[in-house]
């Protein structure tokens, strides 16, 4: 496969599949140093040997994580955007997707569900779960990127309705503050015909099991 550099951050080979993400040393830096503060204000000597290659790991980590704000929706698309004569529901489910919650930036994970009806356009299918990935990639709150993806996916198809439901665990609920270990939030996007004909929009959640 070739390889291709789609931004400063992220490459990946003709199926879409990311290869590796591309550090921009002073950024990297000036993360290393934030995390080695942290390090010592918990206590921590970030000169120890377990904890010396912590600070670098860390920004690498945080740069993986964060991948999607070096994401373009249109290298994304890579020209998958088909003209089709189908006007029935189309649906993926069950897209797992990790996030960072950006009030503890702690992780959320979970499923997403999509469903569009089109109006003359249709996208490659695997294009919706990487729309999730490119949102998802970045500091969030469950809600707004529930509500990004449908309004990027009606922007790209203008299709005759969008939905999108997203189920996540947050570990600033599991690990810390409540401490619900089993709470799950849902989260829904409804628009055009899903969110003004009910039996659309039943008929979307009883294909994905809601």
């Amino acid at each position: 496969m070739a390889e291709r550099k789609i931004n400063s951050s992220v490459t990946e080979d003709d199926d879409n599949n990311i290869i590796s993400v591309n550090y921009n040393g002073a950024s990297l830096k000036k993360l290393e140093e934030c995390v080695s503060v942290i390090l010592s204000e918990i206590g921590e000597d970030p000169k120890r040997e377990g904890l010396l290659k912590t600070p670098n790991r860390v920004a690498k980590s945080y740069k993986f994580l964060t991948k999607g704000y070096g994401e373009d929706i249109e290298k994304l698309l890579n020209n998958a955007v088909f003209n089709e004569h189908y006007d029935e529901m189309v649906i993926v489910k069950d897209i797992d997707f990790y996030s960072l919650c950006e009030h503890h930036l702690l992780p959320f994970f979970g499923k997403c569900h999509i469903a569009y009806i089109p109006n003359g356009k249709i996208v490659g299918l695997s294009k919706l779960p990487r729309m999730v990935e490119m949102f998802s990639r970045r500091l969030q709150v469950q809600e707004r990127m529930t509500r990004e993806i449908g309004d990027m996916i009606n922007k790209v198809l203008e299709p005759k309705g969008v939905a999108v439901v997203t189920e996540a665990s947050h570990l600033c609920m599991m690990m810390r503050g409540v401490e619900k270990q089993n709470s799950v939030a849902t989260a829904s996007a409804m628009l055009g015909r899903f969110k003004s004909d009910e039996k659309t929009r039943t008929e979307f959640l009883k294909l994905i099991g809601k």
